[in-house]
Formats: C-alpha cells, sequence, structure tokens
C-alpha cells in the first residue's frame, strides 16, 4: 500500500499563503510522481537507472581532470535548458569506461526531475536492430513506428554513436535521424568512444602498419560529423577505464 503524504494528505494539492492570500498548488508528491512516471517511460537500463549527477565520480586515484569539467558542464546544461540550450546537445567524447554513459543518464535524469522535461534513451546498436528487424514482413511495426519516438522525443540519449559497422544503410539511417531532430531543434546527448575527428584516411608506419585509429568521421561520415558539430557541444573527456581500474566485479 502505497505511504500517504503527510502534506497534502493525498489530495495532490497543497494550500499557500502569498500576500496575505490563500492559493492551491500542486503537491511535491504529484510532481515527483509525475517526474517517476517520465523516467520510467526514458527506457534507461536497469545498468544504469542509478546513475546521477550526484553520484558520478571525478575525485578517485588516477583520475583526469577532464572529468571534473565534463561533469561541471553537465550541471550547467541542466540548469540552461531549455531557454539557454535552445536545442542544442551535447557530444560526450572519450575512451572506454570514462563515464560517458553514467553522465549522459545522470542529465537525462536530472532534466525529467528538475526541468520537467520528457525524455528516451537509446543504445545506438539497438536502435539500429529494431529499424532493421522492420523490414521483417512478419512484423507489424514499421520503420516509421519505430524511429517516430526517436524523432519526437524531447530529449534523445543516444549512446554509443558509431559503434555499427559502417554501411551506406547505416550512415542513411544516422542521417535521417539527426537531420530530423536537428531541424525539429530537439535535444540530442550523444555519447561515442571514436574521437571527434573526420575520416582523414590511414596513415602507414615505417613497416607499412596502420597506426591511426578509427574516428567518429570514418564511423559515421564526414557529413554527419559535421552536422553534429551544429547541433552539439562537444565535451572531452580523458582517462583510465574505471569499470577495470576501480570496480572491477567481484563476488566477495
Amino acid at each position: 500500500m502505497a505511504e500517504i503524504c503527510q502534506i497534502c494528505e493525498g489530495a495532490g494539492l497543497r494550500v499557500v499563503q502569498r500576500d496575505g492570500r490563500q492559493f492551491a498548488e500542486e503537491c511535491e508528491c504529484r510532481v515527483r510522481e509525475r517526474a517517476a512516471r517520465r523516467l520510467g517511460r526514458a527506457g534507461i537500463p536497469r545498468r544504469y537507472e542509478h546513475c546521477s549527477l550526484d553520484n558520478y565520480e571525478t575525485k578517485f586515484p588516477s583520475s583526469h581532470r577532464s572529468l571534473g569539467a565534463a561533469l561541471v558542464r553537465a550541471r550547467k546544461f541542466v540548469e540552461s535548458y531549455p531557454l539557454e540550450t535552445a536545442g542544442t546537445g551535447l557530444l560526450l567524447t572519450g575512451g572506454i569506461g570514462v563515464g560517458k554513459t553514467h553522465l549522459a543518464v545522470g542529465i537525462l535524469q536530472a532534466l525529467v526531475t528538475e526541468r520537467g522535461a520528457s525524455g528516451l534513451f537509446y543504445d545506438y546498436r539497438d536502435l539500429l536492430k529494431q529499424v532493421q528487424n522492420s523490414y521483417n514482413p512478419q512484423v507489424r511495426e514499421t520503420e516509421l513506428q519505430v524511429l517516430r519516438p526517436v524523432f519526437e522525443a524531447e530529449v534523445l540519449v543516444l549512446d554509443e554513436l558509431g559503434a555499427a559497422k559502417p554501411t551506406d544503410w547505416v550512415w542513411d539511417t544516422v542521417a535521417h535521424i539527426l537531420n530530423t531532430r536537428y531541424n525539429d531543434r530537439r535535444t540530442t546527448i550523444i555519447t561515442t568512444n571514436y574521437s571527434n575527428l573526420g575520416p582523414l584516411g590511414t596513415e602507414a608506419g615505417p613497416r607499412g602498419t596502420a597506426v591511426r585509429e578509427e574516428t567518429l568521421g570514418d564511423r559515421i561520415g564526414e557529413r554527419m560529423r559535421s552536422r553534429l558539430q551544429e547541433m552539439c557541444v562537444v565535451v572531452e573527456m580523458q582517462g583510465e577505464d574505471f569499470r577495470q581500474k576501480i570496480k572491477r566485479a567481484s563476488f566477495a
């Protein structure tokens, strides 16, 4: 049985006084319940449900100063939303395990609970698989039905951009998603393990081996990487793999 709010006694409204007059306004319990429903519909994976800006760690041994700067940028983004951000999103770049997904989910959670926004979380690879699956004649859901929530989400977190093998179809699908959200001025928060560089071509070392790692431009195409520079503020995160260094799984 749900606990009855001690402030409004379950009515959902409370009486407040301003300038000698009484007013009825929405109780905090109803605001929290509405935010909880929006979070429930956001599709945040269970592994990341606990992630918030408050528990994002930046001062562990060997941490890089860019993590603290990224957290400051994230808090400022939440405070500025939506008037000052005006549809501009964030592109979080960095190696594996530096906390990009944690920070992105923390921003989404804060926007929902503190700013009254609604949002949606999608793993880039899972989204592409859902779109591909819609081509199966035995599946009732069409491509447009899969993508409509992605197009229309007030805030979209797109995790692991570039993780799928680049093909013409992948590039076209990414272009469709990003261009639609760009044109509609909707906020997109993106994480990627790839550096924010264009496809410069492979450089060879003395023995003919490749020395340049793949970039975001290699994975999604330079045209879409360029578009991201218009629709997102780039936040670079550096450091060691936090999961390997600090939080390695254990039965202890």
